[in-house]
């Protein structure tokens, strides 16, 4: 590739919760559940978004896990990002429901 093509080349979309590059399916998380008036949504692995939604309820994700920050700081999070940072972009695996 030269200059003129890496220039021009589309940065690489991230998942907004492990920030690993999305792989061949891309599912769109909203922050603030769309049932609690949430507009904005984010790009999210399949695991990620699963991982989420096994640990919180709308209710949790409204009032306290909005922002990405408050998520990587949750101990369960934390540990599932720690885990998932090394696999390629479309591993999958089972998700427990925690909540």
């Amino acid at each position: 590739m030269d200059d003129e093509e890496s220039a021009s080349a589309e940065p690489a979309v991230t998942c907004w919760l492990c920030g690993r590059e999305m792989g061949e399916i891309t599912e769109w998380h909203h922050p603030v559940p769309k049932s609690r008036g949430g507009k904005s949504r984010e790009p999210v692995h399949p695991i990620c978004h699963r991982t989420i939604h096994a640990n919180f309820s709308n209710s949790d994700l409204e009032k306290r896990f909005s922002n990405v920050t408050a998520l990587l700081a949750h101990e369960e999070i934390g540990r599932f990002v720690a885990w998932i940072a090394n696999k390629p972009p479309d591993f999958n695996a089972p998700t427990k429901d925690r909540r």
